[in-house]
């Protein structure tokens, strides 16, 4: 008679299969671990370059920006000083000299904290070496203005000086350029590591391939995700850089542009008019009574006066002048495209019948005066520092003189 098939004679085979799945399944454990451990490491690294390129690279360029800026400030302010006759003048651009030397001693030592390679740490030192030839040559020739040489300093300065500035912004430009590349070298290495982890996880096998789908969306989301900070961040440093441009050129209050635009763009006025036998007028404006109003209804209301000024100032002047605000109750208007001293003085009449009408701030009604003098550019002076004495001198005769036809009474010379 057969023996019986008994459920012992299939442990053996149960127990082999059971083997060969549990075999495959912790292999597939582990391919899957594998996977993503190599997903993870290769996102950390991804993560570690783009922050290289976001941090590291972009701060030290922006700190090259700087150095190369107050580089420009500093020759430009020995440039001035060198020209200019005035003692007080001078000590203003040699504040200026010392102050640009400043934000290029603390642009460079920041940039040295953040570490160099080994060729850019000799670049580095080229340029150091440089700067004390510059340094050296710049208060040679500050020691010349101080000697009354003038003549010697500005031979030294055209012919020394300013090459070296030169030469040293090449060599800042070489070096941001070098920073941009490097970006461009660490956004491909990126890219590489990218595509080598998605590579590395396709080749994983069929039963894995759910999970590495996943993996790589997760990692692409991430990604996506990191690239929308980064360009928001960049968007965000792009409008305050934009905000401090604005804060340094224009009026807080008032938004005018303030006195360093203005001379800017009264200098700018000055060269065309130089070239093409122009005229500029300048109309230099303080408002009268306005300290009074002040101590009596408060700074606010001064404030909200300031205002009132700045938006009728606009109304009634052309397009092409520009308004700007030098300080207190200051105001200053640029005449581009005159033809003589007349069109200043109608000018002048206009700004008055446009003040001079009663303003209502609340409950409060006051009168708004000011008295306006004018300077005209060749016949009153040939930079933006005389035209604007000029134009300061005839105000305060205005200011001192009779109330009625003040501007075609009173001489502007």
């Amino acid at each position: 008679m057969a023996k019986p098939y008994s459920s012992t004679n299939a442990n053996p085979v149960r127990r082999g299969f059971s083997f060969l799945i549990g075999a495959a399944f912790l292999a597939l454990i582990m391919l899957i671990c594998g996977l993503l451990l190599n997903s993870l490491f290769q996102l950390k690294a991804l993560g570690q370059q783009l922050n290289t390129v976001v941090e590291l690279h972009n701060h030290k360029i922006d700190l090259i920006t700087q150095t190369q800026v107050a580089a420009h400030i500093r020759t430009d302010s020995l440039f001035r000083m060198v020209l200019a006759s005035d003692p007080f003048e001078r000590d203003e651009h040699f504040l200026r000299f010392n102050h640009a030397g400043f934000l290029i001693g603390q642009g460079r030592e920041a940039l040295s904290q953040l570490g160099f390679t080994p060729m850019e740490q000799r670049n580095f030192d080229a340029q150091t070496r440089l700067m004390r030839r510059i340094q050296t040559v710049q208060e040679y020739v500050i020691d010349l203005l101080h000697a009354n040489q003038n003549t010697l300093a500005h031979q030294v300065l055209a012919h020394e000086a300013i090459p070296l500035q030169e030469q040293f912004n090449l060599e800042l430009a070489a070096m941001r350029t070098a920073y941009q590349q490097a970006n461009l070298v660490a956004q491909q290495q990126a890219q590489h590591t990218y595509r080598h982890a998605l590579l590395l996880t396709l080749t994983f096998g069929l039963a894995a391939i759910m999970l590495a789908l996943l993996i790589a969306w997760y990692a692409t989301r991430k990604i996506n995700l990191k690239s929308r900070q980064l360009h928001a961040q960049m968007m965000e440093l792009e409008q305050s850089r934009a905000a401090l441009r604005i804060e340094a050129t224009h009026d807080p209050l008032t938004g005018l542009a303030n006195r360093r635009l203005f001379y800017d763009r009264l200098q700018q006025a000055i060269r065309h008019a130089f070239r093409y036998g122009g005229r500029v007028g300048i109309l230099y404006l303080d408002m009268d009574h306005f300290k009074d109003i002040n101590d009596l209804h408060g700074h606010h209301v001064g404030d909200a006066v300031l205002v009132e000024v700045t938006q009728r100032l606009k109304d009634c002047v052309r397009e092409s002048d520009s308004v700007a605000r030098l300080g207190g109750d200051e105001f200053a208007v640029l005449l581009e495209g005159v033809q003589g001293r007349q069109d200043c003085i109608a000018a002048a009449l206009k700004i008055e019948q446009c003040l001079a009408h009663t303003a209502r701030f609340g409950d409060l009604h006051l009168e708004i005066n000011a008295s306006i003098g004018q300077s005209l550019y060749p016949d009153d002076g040939s930079n933006e520092d005389a035209l604007i004495r000029v134009a300061d001198a005839a105000m305060y005769r205005v200011k001192s003189g009779c109330e009625s036809e003040r501007q075609s009474r009173l001489p502007f010379q």
